[in-house]
């Protein structure tokens, strides 16, 4: 009860603030870009490693230049997602202003046969649970924060009316609900390119450095033959209300692979060439490298940015 309480709190908090005008917000946006620039923080210095190691062709200055422009996107995406998780999806739903390939979506529902849909941490994907629960039931895999505050306050945000959305956490019992789920032709929602726990996943090159990546989407779609379907909602225009293109594509034959290496590359291709389309968009601020294949920590990228 106390965890709900004070998840109950932040959530009007988180309410308050969304409140704001579009233009207040995006300033205050920029304000927090600015000073994690300008204080070196945590998110700016994962983001200036991780662009170092995925554009190690860009003159500093490229680099540099991308840098303040992904803590930019960060920083607004964030803001913007707190307004989506605390207004109902038709106040919502109007920042979709084009959609390419919805038709796939709405035919893999049809089918019957159960659907995996992969979500990048790209562009603003909490934007597209609203869109796809006007369709259909979703099943999403997410996982937990560490804290019983912010669990309660991540399920209180994401909850759907008439319980269309359900929450399982990444652990034995939610994997097992994922597979039924897909038996039962339902669809299941999994964000890919999170780094798992050491013999979760394999190693797979992405942005041409090996990345350990989960082999239970593949593994899904090998065993119950689900459909596999890309979805992100990219930024269009950067002036005004934010305003959103929605794509949706078929993923590569190679996803459903017995080979987890095959599928794990397939799948990361896809991802790299998603988050390429606009790097900024990408969350860059993630430590996606830190378990390397030699096993040893000093081979994380990240160990020396935690001693500043």
């Amino acid at each position: 009860m106390p965890a709900r309480f004070a998840a109950a709190l932040l959530y009007l908090m988180a309410k308050g603030l969304a409140a704001l005008p579009w233009p207040v917000l995006r300033r205050l946006a920029d304000a927090i870009a600015w000073a994690w620039r300008r204080l070196d923080a945590r998110e700016s210095r994962v983001a200036r490693r991780n662009l170092e190691l995925a554009f190690p062709e860009l003159l500093p200055s490229e680099r540099e230049e991308m840098h303040a422009g992904v803590l930019r996107y960060t920083a607004r995406q964030f803001l913007e997602t707190l307004r989506i998780w605390t207004r109902p999806a038709a106040a919502n739903l109007p920042m979709i202003r084009e959609q390419h390939g919805a038709g796939l979506f709405d035919a893999a529902v049809a089918s019957g046969r159960g659907l995996i849909i992969a979500i990048p941490h790209y562009g603003n994907w909490e934007l597209l649970n609203h869109w796809m629960v006007e369709r259909t039931g979703i099943c999403v895999l997410y996982r937990a924060p560490q804290s019983a505050v912010g669990d309660a306050f991540l399920r209180k945000a994401r909850h759907c009316p008439g319980d269309r959305v359900t929450q399982v956490r990444a652990e034995g019992q939610g994997m097992r609900q994922l597979f039924t789920t897909l038996r039962d032709g339902g669809a299941v929602v999994i964000l890919p390119d999170q780094q798992p726990k050491s013999g979760d996943g394999v190693f797979a090159p992405f942005f041409g450095i090996p990345a350990l990546t989960m082999t239970l989407l593949s593994r899904l779609a090998h065993r119950t033959g689900a459909k596999v379907l890309f979805l992100w909602c990219e930024r269009i225009g950067d002036d005004g209300t934010p305003a959103y293109s929605l794509h949706v594509e078929e993923a590569p034959a190679e996803v459903s692979d017995e080979d987890p290496v095959a599928a794990t590359t397939a799948i990361n291709a896809t991802v790299e060439r998603i988050a390429r389309r606009a790097p900024t968009q990408y969350q860059w601020t993630y430590k996606r490298y830190t378990l390397r294949p030699s096993g040893r920590k000093q081979d994380n990228p990240y160990r020396d940015l935690e001693r500043r």
